[in-house]
């Protein structure tokens, strides 16, 4: 089973996903990501701008190569968190993934858009939007576009704790967490080495 977990920047992706591998024995971490650094480390800055849009990321290449190989190889869940919010792009990826037999769960994160701000501000170790001006300035066309039928399973996250959304998600795809044993202290900690762990150089 693949477990895609989309939304706007922000809208915490990456550490549900981490929820969900920290609590799902046997599961995997893929983050199609890390092609698209990959790719643009082969390119002189100039031509470098959004990676969705290089075809080597998307058709029949690596990204589905990868994840189908992860998901041929492992026996255990592959969560992917990743912002993919153009419809043909979506279906290039995930199309071929369904069409070859394997099990894709894909889940929008949606919020009010003054709840991802608020996140936005809050998150890493310098708050403030100056730094996400790159995410707050996509915020309304991401939600708009993860709002659209063809990217349900929607869940709405405004009052859901970052556990409480990894345990709607699981309980969607028909999988049983570990309970959760962290209190807000650790809980607090591990979202913050989640950010440090996904800090861009690039």
């Amino acid at each position: 089973m693949l477990i895609w977990i989309n939304g706007p920047f922000g809208g915490g992706k990456t550490a549900t996903a981490f929820e969900l591998h920290r609590r799902l024995p046997g599961s995997v971490m893929s983050d199609p990501e890390h092609v698209g650094f990959g790719l643009h480390r082969m390119l002189p800055p100039a031509p470098r701008g959004d990676f969705q849009e290089l075809p080597a990321w998307r058709w029949r290449s690596e990204v589905h190569s990868m994840l189908d190989l992860a998901l041929r190889r492992h026996d255990g869940p592959v969560i992917v968190p990743m912002t993919l919010v153009d419809p043909g792009y979506f279906a290039e990826i995930v199309g071929p993934l369904r069409s070859d037999g394997h099990r894709v769960c894909h889940f929008a994160l949606l919020a009010e858009p003054i709840t991802v701000l608020r996140r936005l501000h809050n998150r890493g170790f310098w708050p403030g939007l100056k730094r996400e001006r790159w995410a707050v300035e996509r915020l309304d066309g991401c939600l708009t576009r993860l709002g659209a039928a063809e990217f349900a399973e929607h869940v709405a996250t405004d009052h859901l704790t970052v556990a409480q959304v990894a345990e709607t998600v699981a309980r969607s795809a028909g999988l049983s967490l570990v309970p959760d044993t962290d209190g807000p202290l650790r809980a607090h900690f591990r979202r913050y080495a989640t950010t440090l762990r996904h800090v861009r150089f690039d």
